[in-house]
């Protein structure tokens, strides 16, 4: 029991027992392929793939199934890596319904990369990727196209540098903002609840160039700041630039009220940060309504559209008319119709009309109140709900919806996870024993619920024994 090769066929059969635990769980049911590629300490090209899916009681599921070494990163290589481990497993790739990736070209490319390949094989393997990296994205190219908000952000990113690096700057911002948020929940101007005024961590500092704190205070107290600062917390972009100008601007002018911010005349000629001598040819009024508010508007909605295509666009605003938040506030019928027809082999022509009819009588169960569905936060939740109101067309929709939002987070955390198991000291590692060792560390609540006598019966069917466990 001590010998090395023993040692790994017992890992071995510990790993295949914990993955045919999750596919017992997944029982054949539609899911989600998360992939991510990485090296390992070995300069080795390793690709890691999770699964996304939900379970028979509506609980969304995210488990590690395997890290397989690969010749190169190429979107062929990468598909043919991802259909092994797939057919390893039983797993039909016809049951794939998203697909998750990071933004490299060999994932997202249109024609040859992995996404495109993985669509030949099943059309409904819709990928929409990583919805919260797109709009870091959004706002990355809209900073590089446009100066005023490259430059706010460059101010936000050294105010953070200049806190950060403090302990005691950290803890004067933390006691200062509960003593302000404490007021405002006395005077009502914000409400407590779950997941409200969460404290959100500082960037950790990358380089600190002298503490520049009263040269940032003095950008930061600045009128336009406080309007780049509004307008960058806006949503509903397309209804903001058309009736929002007035609002928002009523908005930054209370905030430079309240805290002793100059306010400038709208009528007088805007002078611009270099040139406090000069003024230009526009008013502040312009200046803040043309240059900026319409200008910064126009180029997020440009990168919106180029980056969301219109099947994305509609599973999205599919997804969110599914949202039970807010007592199912942005329900849409027409929208939910919309998302189920991209999935035609779970949704033919007699099950969409079972949909329609099942949507309406759920609309009739919201509004009279129905207690399985009042005070709903999110869809997991819906899905749990459905289930137990056995509404099975509407269940169907809303696990491909938990299937699709899609992040990289437990691909990427396995290799993280990796470094504590092949590092330095232990280069040698072979990629089998690597996967094994891998796979039991990181699903360790699923491995704690397979039975000795499982592992040990899996251990002697192997090969020939001399001693029986």
């Amino acid at each position: 029991m001590t010998s090395p090769k023993i040692q790994k066929d017992i890992v071995s059969a510990c790993t295949q027992e914990t993955v045919k635990a999750i596919i017992n769980d997944l029982d054949g049911n539609y899911f989600e392929i998360l992939v991510d590629e990485s090296k390992d300490i070995s300069h080795h090209e390793k690709m890691s793939l999770a699964l996304l899916y939900v379970d028979k009681k509506g609980q969304v599921n995210e488990p590690f199934i395997g890290l397989v070494r690969v010749g190169d990163t190429s979107a062929k290589s990468l598909k043919e890596a991802i259909l092994s481990l797939l057919m390893k497993h039983s797993l039909s790739p016809s049951k794939i319904r998203g697909q998750g990736y990071d933004g490299a070209s060999n994932m997202q490319e249109k024609i040859n990369g992995l996404k495109a390949l993985i669509l030949q094989e099943t059309p409904s393997a819709h990928c929409i990727h990583y919805f919260a990296h797109q709009l870091q994205l959004t706002l990355i190219a809209v900073a590089k196209k446009y100066k005023e908000v490259e430059t706010f952000f460059a101010i936000v990113a050294n105010v953070l540098n200049v806190i950060g690096v403090s302990f005691k700057r950290r803890d004067k911002l933390r006691d200062h903002q509960a003593e302000l948020l404490e007021q405002l929940l006395e005077s009502g101007e914000v409400q407590s609840g779950k997941g409200l005024n969460q404290e959100l961590g500082l960037q950790r500092p990358v380089t600190l160039v002298g503490l520049q704190a009263e040269a940032f205070l003095s950008k930061i107290n600045s009128f336009e700041f406080v309007f780049m600062l509004h307008l960058m917390l806006k949503d509903r972009l397309q209804q903001m630039r058309n009736e929002g100008w007035k609002s928002l601007i009523e908005e930054v002018s209370l905030f430079c009220a309240k805290h002793d911010i100059l306010v400038p005349n709208m009528e007088e000629f805007y002078i611009p940060e270099k040139s406090k001598r000069r003024p230009s040819s526009v008013t502040y009024s312009h200046h803040l309504r043309v240059e900026l508010f319409y200008t910064v508007i126009d180029l997020q909605l440009q990168e919106f559209n180029s980056r969301f295509d219109i099947v994305s666009g509609n599973l999205l605003l599919g997804m969110a008319s599914l949202n039970p938040a807010n007592s199912f506030a942005n329900f849409d019928k027409e929208r939910i119709m919309t998302l189920a027809k991209y999935y035609p082999d779970e949704f033919g022509e007699l099950k969409l009309q079972d949909l329609s009819h099942q949507l309406d009588t759920f609309i009739l169960h919201m509004k009279h109140g129905d207690p399985r569905f009042s005070d709903l936060k999110e869809i997991g939740d819906l899905a749990k709900a459905l289930v137990e109101a056995n509404l099975v067309e509407a269940y169907s929709l809303v696990k491909l919806t938990l299937i699709l939002p899609v992040a990289t987070a437990t691909v990427e955390r396995a290799f993280s996870s990796m470094k504590y198991i092949k590092d330095e000291l232990r280069s040698n590692i072979g990629d089998a024993f690597l996967n094994d060792c891998l796979v039991c560390y990181f699903e360790k609540e699923v491995f704690a619920n397979v039975t000795n006598d499982a592992i040990i019966d899996h251990f002697q069917s192997m090969r020939t024994r001399r001693v029986q466990v």
